[in-house]
């Protein structure tokens, strides 16, 4: 007898559609057979289906047994197979008449006692099966059900074993579908326990921070330690809108697929903040292994990606950076297929002005040589500082502003105004183009948008030719000015604002000379 389930598979982060279909005939000796280009996760399957199935209280088949995971030529991972090919042996062998087996899609992992584990990459599962018309709903583990619900055009049933995933596909018992909590997901875990007001001193960095979360600005910081980069780092998404909800599944999916979604938070509220250690591999940054999984740039994907210490980083691994910083997606080259995951994030980075760190302290001394400063910042390549829009100093702080009872220092929500302000402008600025903020603009785009008067004009070439930048970077000035121009809510760009752009790649020729 031949059964038939419709079943889920993640390649990167996209779900694929597969057919589970089970053929059982009569046979001398049982034997179970699995095609279908399985892994071994999935090969193993056999062996837990089972017992599953045994001390779920049915009857495991003597007979033979063939289980096809069609498309042959797609990879199928993960031990997301174990319920719908139980569930396919149940029907081909006559114990389950299942009503309802056609209108639902069936993912989950077994345990040998029959209940159900939770799996990777539900929400990504959910979102292709709400596309197939010819499915009523979406049959998962209960653990995952909360993920699974926040698609709101499915109905996703949550079942905790697989008799009772039986006895809902026969029709026996009734399980209502988990609603969706989009509302209250946001509402209980969008809120940031850190706040700019927390930071004390260092308003020009603060200034920076603003525009850099204004216009979507990558941004670079240099002091010594203990000046306060990393505290101001952190800080940042608290500055940045509120992720709307397709941003929201965008990350959300990405996190799912490598299975590091918080306990109990079915959904991200807020904007992801990643800050790799400076040993990471090219793989654990951009993305990589086989089958390919997303590395720390699209899980920053919507958010932050911090890069503490940027000298000590591999120079190769940064070098890797480029295209995705570009690009906005990284994509993974195999043999056999090609993987793209999105990698739209804003870098911060932050670094020592030399080995010692006390370059540019005034109150500690630095024993670093030349050769040895050279050496040091040389590990940060020219294409990839090229890529920075923004470069301040951050000093360390004098102690009477650490001491200080009281400080007139913006919160983050003062901040936030202004970032909503200017974005607001862009929005409506690109709001018949695929850009979305100042720091993507186009070539023609900044043509268009970033005029400049004949005093301005001038003020740039002398910038430039003074800074020795390349034609990237005096693309990168305007577009900075053009997001201090909106901040201020300014139609055009006035030498003021394209001053304060220009003194933002002054450490280019202090630093990298």
């Amino acid at each position: 007898m031949l059964a038939r389930l419709k079943t889920f598979t993640l390649l990167g982060i996209e779900a694929m559609p597969v057919d589970v279909e089970v053929d059982i005939s009569p046979a001398a000796m049982p034997k179970t057979i699995l095609v279908g280009l399985p892994d071994t996760a999935v090969k193993e399957s056999t062996h837990r289906v089972e017992r599953a199935i045994s001390n779920s209280g049915f009857i495991r088949p003597t007979d033979r047994v063939v289980i096809n995971l069609a498309p042959g030529d797609l990879p199928k991972q993960a031990p997301s197979f174990d319920l719908p090919i139980a569930l396919g042996v149940l029907a081909g062998s006559g114990q389950l008449d299942a009503e309802r087996i056609e209108d639902y899609a069936v993912v989950g992992e077994l345990a040998l006692e029959g209940i159900t584990r939770p799996i990777k990459g539900v929400l990504s599962i959910a979102i292709e099966a709400a596309k197939d018309q010819s499915l009523k709903g979406l049959i998962v583990p209960s653990e995952n059900a909360p993920e699974a619900a926040v698609v709101e055009d499915l109905e996703v049933i949550a079942v905790d074993s697989l008799a009772q995933c039986v006895a809902f596909l026969a029709g026996e018992i009734e399980i209502p579908a988990v609603p969706s909590r989009l509302e209250e997901i946001f509402e209980q875990f969008s809120e940031y326990d850190v706040d700019f007001a927390d930071v004390r001193g260092q308003e020009l960095a603060k200034r920076a921070m603003t525009l850099a979360a204004a216009g979507r600005h990558n941004l670079l910081m240099i002091g010594p330690p203990g000046s306060g980069k990393t505290m101001l780092a952190k800080r940042i998404p608290t500055i940045l809108p509120q992720l709307l909800p397709a941003e929201s599944i965008e990350t959300t999916r990405i996190y799912s697929a490598v299975g590091q979604l918080p306990s109990k938070q079915p959904l991200l509220a807020k904007r992801p903040f990643r800050c790799p250690h400076h040993t990471i591999s090219d793989a654990g940054l951009v993305g990589g292994g086989s089958p390919p999984s997303p590395g720390e740039i699209s899980k920053a994907h919507n958010g932050i990606l911090f890069l503490d210490e940027l000298p000590e980083f591999n120079r190769k691994t940064l070098e890797v950076m480029r295209q995705p910083l570009e690009d906005g997606v990284v994509t993974i080259s195999r043999a056999l297929r090609s993987t793209t995951f999105p990698a739209d994030f804003m870098l911060i980075a932050a670094a020592n002005p030399c080995p010692c760190g006390y370059r540019s302290d005034p109150r500690r001394s630095c024993n670093c040589t030349p050769p040895q400063i050279e050496r040091y910042m040389g590990k940060i390549s020219g294409p990839l500082l090229d890529r920075i829009d923004i470069h301040i100093e951050v000093p360390a702080v004098p102690f009477e502003e650490l001491s200080a009872k009281t400080t007139t220092t913006e919160s983050s929500a003062m901040m936030r105004e202004n970032v909503v302000r200017a974005r607001a402008a862009q929005s409506d600025r690109f709001q018949h183009s695929p850009v979305r903020y100042n720091a993507q603009m186009t070539s023609r785009q900044v043509r268009q948008y970033c005029e400049l008067n004949t005093a301005s004009k001038q003020l740039l070439r002398v910038g430039v030719e003074s800074l020795g930048l390349s034609a990237r970077a005096h693309d990168k000035i305007l577009r900075v000015a053009r997001t201090i121009a909106d901040i201020a809510a300014s139609d055009k760009i006035d030498e003021e604002h394209l001053a304060e752009a220009i003194s933002y790649r002054n450490l280019d020729a202090d630093l990298w000379v």
